[in-house]
């Protein structure tokens, strides 16, 4: 996912010791305004989304058409269940046991959001590209559900921390990067942290999500070469084309060759054809002949001439 470039630049004040960097960023302060405008909005979709709700379900809203790509969802816990037993699973979140939330309300409900493709419009980070989308966890008092415009209230996971999992967003994540977590403070600063087992964020409260990585500043344009004009490869070798060459005159004595071995096949096919012919019609012609008489002498059987014979005849049958 890309990101919309701020001519604010980052100021970054690294925490090399222990804990996350913490990054104070000019651009998302100055688009604070509009961050928290969408959060006042979601929060009203968020609560038309219960009809007699019950408790520890959530809720999913619908956004006006003009924020496509927007999903936000709603969950109603109690102050004292929410510390004592947490959330096994919201959406991509999971909230420990020992969450602490101020100020102190019975009743509370938990905001989702999940800002798609209008992530780099409303947490716009210079020199950083987003891997998955922004999730939001807002806080919110549950007293009156139909309420518009609340002030969000403070949640702390006061033990382990909440955890957030981005793995149906980045199944494998690419070799070669750095990816990190990245968190959107209430006040406009940023704050980036390594990633967790997996792909886990965590964090100790409230706030927007992501995972981003440095982006890769985009190769030089030669010298002499206009900007934008697309840089040729230069043309192949001489060897590439002398070895087409060898491989079109090998396939030409191979298909060669094969003509002549079927023609000798035929060849000897018609000689073969034309032997059994001619003996087949040579026995019919025997066949057809007259039969000669066979008789047995001794134990050989033999052909014999028939009993009668032809009588002689006078040359001139006047003479007695």
């Amino acid at each position: 996912m890309g990101l919309l470039r701020s001519p604010a630049m980052l100021v970054m004040v690294l925490w090399w010791s222990v804990g996350p960097v913490r990054v104070a960023a000019q651009g998302v302060i100055s688009n604070l305004e509009s961050a928290r405008a969408l959060d006042e909005l979601l929060q009203d979709y968020a609560y038309r989304a219960f009809v007699r709700p019950k408790t520890g379900v959530p809720y999913d809203g619908v956004v006006p058409a003009n924020l496509t790509g927007v999903k936000v969802s709603a969950m109603r816990l109690r102050n004292g269940s929410l510390r004592k037993h947490g959330v096994v699973s919201y959406k991509e979140f999971e909230i420990p046991t020992g969450v602490i939330v101020r100020p102190y309300t019975v009743r509370l409900v938990l905001v989702y959001q999940d800002l798609g493709n209008w992530s780099r419009v409303y947490y716009p980070l210079p020199g950083y590209t987003y891997m998955a989308p922004v999730l939001g966890l807002l806080a919110y008092d549950a007293l009156n559900l139909t309420a518009t415009n609340l002030p969000e209230l403070d949640i702390e996971a006061s033990g382990a921390p909440i955890r957030i999992n981005f793995s149906s967003y980045i199944p494998v994540l690419p070799l070669g990067t750095t990816p990190k977590c990245v968190q959107f403070d209430s006040n406009g600063s940023v704050i980036l942290s390594s990633l967790i087992s997996g792909i886990l964020c965590s964090t100790t409260q409230q706030g927007h999500f992501s995972i981003v990585v440095e982006s890769i500043a985009p190769s030089p344009v030669p010298s002499g070469q206009p900007p934008g004009t697309a840089v040729l490869p230069p043309p192949r070798a001489g060897p590439k084309k002398s070895s087409k060459e060898v491989g079109k005159i090998v396939g030409s004595v191979i298909g060669g060759s094969a003509l002549l071995a079927v023609l000798a096949l035929l060849v000897l096919w018609a000689r073969k054809h034309k032997q059994r012919t001619d003996i087949r019609r040579m026995e019919r012609a025997a066949d057809a002949g007259e039969a000669l008489h066979m008789s047995t002498v001794g134990e050989t059987r033999a052909p014999s001439a028939a009993l009668t014979r032809t009588l002689p005849m006078l040359e001139h049958e006047h003479i007695p």
